[in-house]
């Protein structure tokens, strides 16, 4: 113990008592006393004692009928006491129904009393020790089902999040950065992508092939879109919007569309020749926008999308439309921001609904190789 222990006795003798307190306190046992049964279980609970001696006939109550209070009660239940005994063994049995842990016949032995205490305190200390330890697991059990809890929590509205966006920016988001979802207008650059060929090829092919199909266009792009850490916007059938520079930064972010574009037109005419040979016309066409959208999540709770609006949207969606296989049209304005960096073919202009214009499109044939990258790949996490 690293407190003194505290040894309370509770005798309505005075001369018992103070013999007791003779006996205990040069051994360096701090002695309380009380003169009956209810000053006795009063001190228990003011002086939290780590030991009680206590006589058995008393006029208020038996020393019987404290110890059953003492054990009725879950703070006292174990707490050590010595029941004091002037009788045969009849007392002594009596003392052991009553839940006393042992008895000292009177007249008593000073060596042996000490020894008992010396004994009941040892066990009193083991189970403290025993209390501790299981107070402080519980607590570490909360603790840990907290965590585990919080970080479940924080896992699945991670999981939720990188349905749409990169990792980078989805744990930007869960660490405080929610109200990038809120709804804002913002300057960005719109990348649309569908697949030529996809309707006649969905009407006449077996539904696995088709899913297939599907699934190898969706990863192709999809680890693009990750890698330049674009917000996916929607994939819906055959086709695949992303965003760049919403809701993280992206400087450069037309020229990052621009060359994710270029990447993906490659990998997907490996995929075209392969779909070929296996008797599936299928190719790819892209549409790029540059301008202003209003932008945020939409949706109930338990399912949020997150959405761009605004003509900039429209003019990146008629553009892939009408882009042929392999073509990648970029926007009058998108072309203006990368015009030092891709080499193009003037395409229209073109008739879109909706516009009341005509749109000037230009495809691009290449990346120039001369020309050193002024926009590398976007890196959220260095920033």
């Amino acid at each position: 113990m690293d407190r003194i222990p505290r040894l309370l006795v509770i005798d309505d003798t005075p001369q018992n008592a103070r013999l007791l307190e003779a006996v205990l306190s040069p051994q360096g046992y701090s002695v309380v006393l009380a003169s009956s049964g209810s000053d006795g279980l009063e001190k228990v609970r003011s002086e939290e004692p780590d030991l009680v001696l206590l006589d058995i006939v008393m006029p208020d109550m038996t020393g019987y009928d404290v110890c059953r209070r003492l054990r009725e009660d879950p703070v006292t239940e174990l707490l050590p006491v010595v029941m004091l005994t002037s009788s045969g063994d009849q007392d002594k049995v009596d003392a052991i129904e009553a839940g006393a842990d042992d008895f000292i016949a009177r007249p008593f032995n000073p060596q042996e009393l000490l020894s008992r205490v010396r004994s009941l305190l040892r066990i009193k200390q083991y189970h403290d020790t025993i209390r501790a330890q299981r107070a402080e697991l519980a607590n570490w059990n909360r603790t840990l089902e907290e965590r585990v809890a919080s970080q479940v929590a924080q896992l699945e509205g991670l999981d939720r999040l990188r349905r749409y966006f990169s990792a980078p920016v989805a744990e930007v988001i869960m660490s405080g950065g929610a109200q990038m979802l809120e709804p804002h207008r913002r300057e960005v650059t719109i990348f649309f992508c569908d697949l030529r060929g996809f309707t006649a090829f969905s009407a006449t092919a077996e539904p696995e092939d088709v899913l297939g199909a599907l699934g190898q266009f969706y990863e192709a792009v999809g680890q693009l879109i990750l890698r330049y850490e674009a917000t996916l916007e929607q994939f819906v059938g055959d086709s695949i919007m992303a965003i760049f520079n919403d809701p993280m930064p992206c400087p450069g972010h037309t020229a990052a569309a621009v060359r994710m574009a270029v990447e993906v037109r490659e990998r997907m005419g490996a995929l075209s020749d392969a779909w070929r040979r296996s008797g599936y016309d299928l190719d790819l066409g892209v549409g790029i926008a540059e301008g202003y959208a209003t932008l945020g999540r939409v949706g109930f709770e338990g399912r949020f999308d997150y959405r761009a609006t605004g003509t900039v949207v429209n003019l990146a969606s008629r553009l892939c439309s009408h882009a042929l296989g392999g073509q990648i049209l970029l926007s009058p304005r998108a072309y203006a921001s990368v015009t030092d960096l891709v080499d193009v073919e003037s395409v229209g202009p073109l008739q879109f609904k909706g516009f009341h214009d005509p749109v000037q499109a230009y495809n691009v044939t290449r990346i120039r190789a001369s020309v050193t990258d002024e926009v590398e790949e976007p890196n959220h996490q260095s920033k």
